[in-house]
């Protein structure tokens, strides 16, 4: 068999890396295999579970379906991205108060989605279960349930999840498309 390694230049969490890997390597991979960074986890390696997910430009996605190749360009966040130095990211803080977690496998790619969705709500971008397309989504638990469908909890911490999620959510008079909270 024949491999085609090439370099890949990788800016992950604010730095940039330059990986040699077969062309067919996944982020995931290249993220745990190549950089050290084990943070996302390898759960269904079918894009089906989230524990793969990272920020890509500000926007989550699976790190199992994306190939390292496809994300030279990109500014990728891991969840060991989000804290500045010992001081934790809002949510890592928020999923620790709420006992968000069980084993914790599932909780890097939960907190990495829980920060997307939070941006997502402030942006005023609309889910299949926003009531009035016209207006800025408001911040309810089931709001945050369907944005975070994509992450699944073997352990079943969905309540506390959720309540981590909504203690980052902005105001709900806040949450207008344009408003800054």
């Amino acid at each position: 068999m024949v491999t085609r390694d090439i370099s890949v230049t990788l800016t992950v969490n604010g730095e940039e890396h330059r990986v040699e890997c077969d062309v067919r390597t996944t982020l995931l991979d290249a993220l745990r295999e190549r950089l050290g960074l084990t943070g996302s986890k390898k759960g269904c390696d079918r894009g089906q579970c989230g524990s793969c997910t990272v920020l890509s430009g500000g926007r989550r996605i699976t790190s199992c379906l994306t190939l390292a190749v496809a994300a030279q360009g990109d500014d990728i966040t891991t969840v060991e991205g989000l804290a500045d130095g010992d001081d934790l990211h809002p949510m890592q803080a928020s999923f620790l108060d709420n006992d968000a977690f069980q084993c914790g496998y599932c909780t890097p790619g939960q907190i990495c989605s829980a920060v997307a969705v939070v941006d997502e709500m402030k942006s005023g971008w609309p889910s299949a279960v926003t009531d009035d397309l016209d207006s800025a989504a408001v911040s309810t638990d089931d709001e945050i349930r369907e944005r975070m469908s994509g992450n699944i909890c073997r352990c079943g911490a969905y309540a506390n999840i959720v309540a981590a999620v909504r203690e980052n959510m902005p105001p709900r008079d806040a949450t207008t498309v344009g408003v800054e909270a």
